[in-house]
């Protein structure tokens, strides 16, 4: 009797297994939806081997072998919530399911075209910051996006001529339970075998954070990629202490890594001088010194040249953050955190070494000034907790001509000089441009430059037209603060934030009819310029990037290099052994003054966000 209970048991689970299986098989409108987010999942992972996501690139589709199973399996996980519902309720439920999933691709592809990286939960708390992005983000629509939404167009009118055959659609638990404990059986399975036993194909992983995004989405998916990013985030939430050792760790490696030299000629040449820092939105190094259609694209910085220290091998090191990455590092001469944007997820956080800090302990008044809001990427409690004494946002201004993302470089500037003319002296004071950001396109009253019409119509030309715009209106700027005596004892610094045509519309670019060589190619440039009137102009291309300005205009300024060579991850250009630069992206570009230089030097990032992360130049 005992036996006969037994194998009844066991045949009842197997028919409920088979009965549950054939459910699914024969559910129309899983198949449908599951088939289609599988499409979209691979043509995702093919999309983006190319940089601009509008193409394929075969060689760099996959960094392994990819585990394929973990495909079905994250799918169905996802898919397999639609049997929790009954009729029509399923049938809408499926149509969303598989709506929120391509939004989700479609809104990574979209990012992936701008930042070269994918959303983050950290991201989505970002919201604030879409007021007045709305045209930048329609420019990187392309068409190959429209693969992602034809089933679900087709789906609609699909489904209300069949609605009446899904009515009697069950709910069924069990095979909802099928789906989703086997393909979570199967996903824990291939974790264990491949990241802890170490029994995968080479390169292979799955669980494993990969110091490329795209290697971690072409192994998981992009839902497996968001899954492990909602628990990373989860993780990364906690406060972060750092322990004896790391202590001991960090205090070592900015010991290794400072370079102790004797003073040279540049050392505190502007002692005592005002400092203008300006930060050019989308300011690319190609622009420099060149003319399109035989009109100079910058005229006023190529002017300013001969009497400045130019950097012409500097590059953007910003990552999540972009602009605001920009201001952070330019200020700290740290690197942000390696998930999200460092201004929202710790803009409280202090730098007691700070470059405003150390302008402070020499006696500067300091001042940062936006001519947007100061909630836009929290800017203004960050660069409050990062040490500016005094802060400015839009409210500060009138807000009479409206450009792009907000008041027009042309008013905020001339309105900016009416503040740093009442500025006790000596000052810092610190400030950015809004106008020549993505799309670039101006008004045609605003366009100076006279080109021919395939590049005017691109995004190409758009772009020069912008930079032209603000040159023009820091020229102003410039020759008012010369009106007005203060440029005789003031120092103006400009460097780009980051890549702008060339970091949004790369691809657009090489398509371009008669294109020119100086056009194409840009890898990460961007300008840095030291200008002063009684100085001789020079050109120094070291290999040099946006954390190593705070400790070259320090040195410049005569601040005491034991204030913050034992914080900064940057080094002062103008009197250093070492010519490299290190990317986001963990490129290292330039030579190696020592055998494990790069080594060491690429420890700085995954550094940089565990001492950000633990708040650690508070003290």
């Amino acid at each position: 009797m005992i036996y006969y209970t037994k194998n009844s048991k066991k045949h009842n689970l197997l028919n409920s297994i088979k009965s549950s299986f054939n459910k699914i098989v024969g559910n129309k409108l899983f198949l449908y939806t599951y088939i289609f987010i599988l499409l979209k999942s691979i043509l995702f992972i093919l999309l983006i081997s190319h940089d601009k996501a509008n193409g394929i690139v075969p060689i760099r589709i996959f960094y392994s072998v990819p585990p394929f199973l973990l495909y079905l399996s994250f799918v169905a996980v996802v898919v397999s919530f639609g049997f929790l519902f009954k009729g029509k309720a399923q049938m809408v439920l499926f149509w969303i399911i598989n709506l929120f999933i391509t939004a989700l691709y479609i809104f990574d592809i979209w990012y992936f075209r701008s930042n070269s990286a994918f959303l983050n939960i950290h991201m989505f708390k970002m919201t604030s910051n879409l007021e007045n992005l709305g045209s930048s983000i329609i420019s990187m629509v392309r068409l190959v996006d429209i693969l992602f939404i034809i089933d679900l167009i087709l789906q609609i009118p699909l489904s209300i001529k069949l609605k009446e055959k899904f009515k009697d659609n069950e709910r069924s638990i069990s095979s909802f339970l099928l789906l989703f404990v086997i393909s979570t059986l199967y996903i824990t399975y291939a974790h264990y075998k491949i990241d802890i036993l170490n029994k995968g194909f080479e390169n292979q992983m799955v669980f494993q954070k990969s110091w490329s995004p795209n290697q971690n989405i072409s192994n998981l998916t992009p839902i497996g990629y968001h899954l492990f990013d909602t628990y990373y985030s989860y993780k990364d939430s906690k406060p972060y202490v750092l322990s004896d050792s790391e202590k001991s760790e960090t205090e070592k490696w900015f010991k290794d890594n400072k370079e102790v030299l004797p003073p040279n000629e540049y050392s505190g040449i502007f002692k005592g001088k005002n400092l203008l820092l300006i930060q050019w939105e989308s300011l690319e190094t190609f622009v420099i010194n060149q003319k399109v259609d035989n009109q100079e694209i910058t005229p006023n910085m190529n002017n300013i040249l001969k009497n400045s220290i130019y950097f012409d091998n500097f590059y953007e090191q910003t990552h999540h953050g972009t602009s605001s990455d920009a201001e952070l590092i330019t200020h700290t001469s740290v690197f942000p955190v390696r998930s999200g944007s460092t201004f929202f997820r710790y803009p409280n956080n202090t730098y007691k070494n700070s470059f405003p800090n150390i302008m402070s302990k020499l006696g500067y008044t300091t001042l940062a000034s936006h001519p947007d809001k100061g909630s836009f990427w929290n800017w203004m409690p960050a660069l409050k907790s990062i040490g500016f004494e005094n802060v400015m946002d839009s409210n500060d201004y009138n807000v009479d001509e409206v450009l792009n993302l907000g008041l027009s470089d042309k008013s905020y500037l001339n309105q900016f000089a009416e503040v740093i003319k009442d500025l006790n002296t000596p000052f810092f004071a610190y400030t950015v441009t809004l106008t020549s950001h993505t799309p670039f396109i101006l008004p045609e009253e605003y366009r100076d430059l006279n080109l021919n019409e395939g590049l005017a119509n691109s995004k190409l030309g758009g772009y020069f037209q912008g930079i032209r715009y603000t040159d023009k209106y820091i020229g102003e700027l410039l020759n008012t603060l010369d009106e007005n005596g203060i440029l005789d004892n003031t120092v103006v610094a400009i460097y780009g934030d980051h890549e702008g045509v060339h970091k949004f519309f790369n691809d657009e670019i090489v398509n371009l009819p008669d294109k020119e060589d100086w056009w194409i190619e840009n890898h990460k440039k961007v300008p840095f310029i030291i200008y002063s009137k009684d100085l001789e102009g020079k050109t120094v291309s070291i290999h040099g990037g946006q954390a190593d300005t705070f400790p070259t205009l320090a040195y410049l300024f005569g601040a005491n290099e034991e204030d913050f060579t034992t914080s900064t991850m940057g080094r002062n250009l103008l009197n250093t052994n070492k010519d490299f630069v290190i990317l986001s992206d963990r490129t290292y570009l330039g030579k190696d003054s020592s055998p494990n230089e790069k080594e060491e030097m690429l420890k700085s990032i995954e550094l940089s966000d565990k001492l950000i992360r633990a708040n650690y130049f508070k003290n």
